[in-house]
Parts: structure tokens; sequence; C-alpha cells
């Protein structure tokens, strides 16, 4: 099968960024963007993802990391876009149930043949939903060209105050919700997605950021993945995407 990769120059006043995506990797990345935490959260994104990532991003930190921040979402948006194509036989939507589930996974007495195709298009356990010790996340996506992010359960966050003391102490709540925001708000317009991310519930910040990246991987995995059933098809009664 054709392999699905990337590869994105941006070069700004503000930002030059480089990034390498292989959709169909092992989880491996390499990313630096002066900002660690930050370069966690892509880590973290690119191992849940199962995705390879090489991220390299100089910008004007000694403005603010605003401008890092977006316009990574914004190169990665792109990677995708070039790396999925016309998007033929993907399953598109980013959200499911384990394949064990009674309901909606496996059928109970089917050849194995059905089995196997089951078990190579059933979404695995906790795309969607992700928990971090207090905090739940959840996020959906569509990659069907349209962009559109939602952002529930963070209003409160999103340009939460931290003191000096703070930052010195814990920097990731230096990474203020509304940074994160506007890093999968430059994604999802460029990726042409609906992404929609909440917070259920959840009080610190390290974990309610880390909660969310990796249920948007999750999720990307899961809208990304071949499903043979519509090999070389559209997932759309468009006929475009």
């Amino acid at each position: 099968m054709k392999a699905r990769q990337a590869k994105i120059s941006r070069n700004t006043k503000e930002t030059r960024i480089t990034v390498t995506l292989n959709i169909d990797g092992q989880g491996k990345s390499s990313v630096k963007t002066g900002i660690p935490f930050f370069d966690h959260m892509l880590t973290l994104f690119a191992k849940h993802a199962t995705v390879n990532l090489q991220l390299r991003c100089r910008g004007d930190l000694e403005v603010d990391a605003h401008h890092t921040v977006e316009d990574c979402g914004i190169a990665l948006g792109q990677a995708f876009v070039q790396a999925l194509g016309d998007k033929r036989g993907i399953r598109r939507y980013g959200a499911g149930f384990h394949p064990q589930n009674p309901f909606t996974g496996l059928r109970q007495g089917g050849t194995s043949a059905e089995t196997a195709v089951d078990e190579a298009t059933a979404p695995l356990a906790g795309e969607a939903y992700v928990p971090m010790d207090e905090c739940l996340a959840r996020c959906v996506i569509d990659f069907g060209g349209r962009p559109h992010l939602v952002w529930r359960g963070l209003n409160e966050f999103a340009q939460k105050r931290v003191a000096k003391s703070e930052k010195f102490q814990d920097p990731s709540s230096a990474f203020r919700f509304g940074l994160a925001r506007e890093f999968f708000q430059g994604f999802a317009n460029e990726a042409r997605c609906n992404l929609h991310l909440e917070l259920l519930y959840g009080d610190e910040p390290h974990h309610i950021v880390e909660a969310l990246f990796k249920a948007f991987a999750r999720a990307t995995d899961a809208a990304c993945r071949r499903d043979p059933r519509i090999a070389g098809k559209l997932p759309s009664t468009k006929g475009k995407l």
C-alpha cells in the first residue's frame, strides 16, 4: 500500500518549522520546539497515535510561546492533509468502542475470516476517552474536509493567570489552556477536520492538558486507519473530501 508520509516546511518572521510525518509508524518521535512541556505533549501524541513524527521549530520565544505553539499546530495539520491524500479507504471518524464490546464489537459465532475483518476494523479501547488520575478527557475527530473546533469544559481555565512562583515550580502551568487551544485550532483549520475536545472533569493543569493530547492522539489513530471493507473508496456520499 502507498506510504502515507509528508514533509512540511513553514517559515515566517515568527517561526521556522519542519515536520516529517509517517501516519503508518510505530510511535517514534523527535521533537524540539524550545518549550519542554510542549515537546512532551507532541511526543506522547506520536506515541499514542502510533505515528512517526519529527518536528523542529525555532520560534520567537523571546516574545512568548504563542506563535510557536499555534504554528506547530498549523504545520502538523498541513502534514496530515498531505499524508492522507484523497482519504480513500480511511475510516474518517475517530470515535468507537473496544472490539470485545458485546453491543458494537466482534460478531458472536462468526467465521475466523469474519473475525479477522472485524478485528482489523474495530477501534481500540480508549481512543476517544482518556483518563489521567482525577481527569477525564474526550476527543472526537472527523477528517471530512470541514474545519471546526469545539472546546468544551475548559473556559474557566482558558486564560488562567499564572504567578511567577507557579511558573518556576511547575512549567506545565505556564502552558496556558488558552495556548493549548491555539494549537488545536491551528490543527483543525489546516487538517480541515471537525475536532471536538472536552474536559469532562479534572483539576490539575498537567493532567488536563496531557489527557487532552492523549485523547486527541487516540481519536486521530482511529480516524486515519484503513478500513479493508472500503479499500480505494471514499468514506463519503459526496464523492470528495
